[in-house]
């Protein structure tokens, strides 16, 4: 086989299919060109909704028979795995197409490879968006039926509202103070104070009265007293009079 005319005529037939878009970059010892690629739906103008890349490739001294180099540049909305896959993708088309030469097909295969990944990655986006306005639905729909209550989060709550309203403090100062005795309750369990004024008493303390706090006797008007009740018995109602 005449590897230089092979490659040859293949340049020609490449440069006749994709006219103003085939980049010939050197053509000796063998020939390196670039082919642009892209998704169908790909603007190139604002590049964007779709997958654009350069696929560069090096011809060996014994292609076809030999598998030819291959590069992917200048890429466009290229997910990270994206250059990976396409690389893999084509050498499993080299090793499928060796002995011919393949590189119209590498191209057309690389293309509908971009239109395939361009739609998962479509599906993924849109799978996405509608998984978060389902997530923010339920957070909206929660927030207005409020969490189910069990008593695990009850008590949780409860606590923490406690510690935060300071009810555990002026709980603990309630009950201080009721442990408080009043004076009764003092009064009743200290019997020395029962035993207070009986050991007084049996001391023979004598009490001291202040006689200026009491009146004479000579000043009250007794007599006035024992005559007013001579009176009440001398007295004889009108009727036995009129009798």
């Amino acid at each position: 086989m005449d590897y230089q005319e092979e490659q040859n005529n293949e340049i020609e037939a490449l440069d006749s299919i994709y006219c103003g878009d085939m980049s010939i970059i050197s053509s000796s010892p063998v020939h390196k060109f670039s082919i642009p690629i892209k998704s169908e739906e790909f603007d190139s103008e604002t590049e964007d909704g779709g997958l654009m890349c350069n696929l560069v490739f090096t011809y060996t001294p014994k292609y076809p028979e030999e598998a030819p180099e291959i590069e992917v540049e200048d890429t466009v909305n290229f997910e990270n795995d994206f250059e990976s896959g396409l690389i893999e993708h084509l050498k499993e088309q080299v090793t499928e197409n060796l002995g011919m030469v393949m590189v119209f097909t590498l191209v057309s295969t690389a293309q509908e490879w971009l239109n395939v990944k361009w739609d998962e990655h479509k599906k993924y986006v849109e799978e996405e968006k509608y998984r978060k306005e389902k997530e923010e639905e339920e957070a909206e729909r929660q927030r207005f039926e409020g969490t189910r209550v069990t008593v695990e989060t009850f008590m949780k709550w409860k606590m923490q509202f406690e510690i935060e309203m300071g009810i555990a403090k002026k709980r603990e100062t309630v009950e201080k103070d009721s442990k408080k005795l009043t004076g009764r309750e003092l009064f009743l369990q200290d019997i020395t104070l029962n035993e207070s004024d009986l050991k007084f008493l049996d001391e023979g303390d004598s009490v001291k009265v202040d006689e200026s706090l009491f009146q004479d006797l000579d000043d009250l008007e007794l007599d006035e007293i024992d005559s007013g009740e001579d009176s009440d018995e001398d007295y004889v109602p009108s009727d036995e009079v009129s009798d």
